[in-house]
C-alpha cells in the first residue's frame, strides 16, 4: 500500500508541473481580468492564482478524470467572489470601483465575474449560474448589462471651465 502511494506521488509532481506550464498563463490572465488590475501590476491576481493552483495541487489525486483547469478556474472564481463579497460588505453587485486603466474596472465585481466566465472563459450560462448560486436568467441579465457597460462606458463629467471675470 505504501509503495503504491509513493508511486502516485512520483507521478503527481511532473503531471502537475506540466499542467501549470500549460494553464498558468491563461489562469493568471483570467485572475487579472477579475481583479481589474493592469497586467504589469497585479498582486491580487497573482495571489488568487497561487491559491487556485495550491488548491488544485491538493486535490490532484482526487480529480479522477475531472479537468484540472476547470477545477482551478472554479476555485479562482469562487475565491474572487468570496473576497469581493467580504471586502465590500455584502454589496457584491452594487460596488463600483473608480475607473482606471483596466477596461473592466468600470464593472462591479459580480458583473466582472460573470462577464469573464461567460465571454472570456466560455463557461455556459447554466454552469455559471450553478457555480454562483444564481438563476440562469439573472446570469444572462448581468452579462448583458456588463457587456453594454464595457462597450459603451459611462461618460465622465466634463471638467469645469473657469469663467473669466472682467477686471
Amino acid at each position: 500500500m505504501r509503495r503504491r502511494q509513493v508511486g502516485r506521488g512520483d507521478r503527481r509532481g511532473p503531471e502537475f508541473e506540466a499542467f501549470v506550464a500549460g494553464a498558468a498563463g491563461r489562469l493568471l490572465h483570467t485572475a487579472t481580468l477579475l481583479t481589474a488590475e493592469t497586467p504589469d501590476a497585479n498582486p491580487r491576481a497573482r495571489r488568487l492564482l497561487t491559491l487556485a493552483l495550491a488548491h488544485t495541487y491538493a486535490y490532484w489525486d482526487r480529480l479522477r478524470g475531472e479537468d484540472p483547469y476547470d477545477r482551478a478556474r472554479q476555485y479562482l472564481a469562487t475565491r474572487f467572489a468570496r473576497e469581493a463579497w467580504h471586502h465590500h460588505g455584502g454589496a457584491l453587485a452594487r460596488f463600483r470601483p473608480a475607473p482606471d486603466t483596466a477596461p473592466l474596472a468600470v464593472l462591479a465585481p459580480q458583473e466582472r465575474l460573470i462577464l469573464v466566465l461567460r465571454l472570456y472563459e466560455g463557461v455556459g450560462e447554466e454552469q455559471t449560474a450553478a457555480l454562483l448560486g444564481l438563476p440562469p436568467d439573472r446570469v444572462r441579465a448581468v452579462c448583458d448589462r456588463a457587456t453594454a457597460t464595457v462597450l459603451h462606458p459611462p461618460r465622465r463629467p466634463a471638467p469645469a471651465v473657469a469663467k473669466a471675470v472682467p477686471s
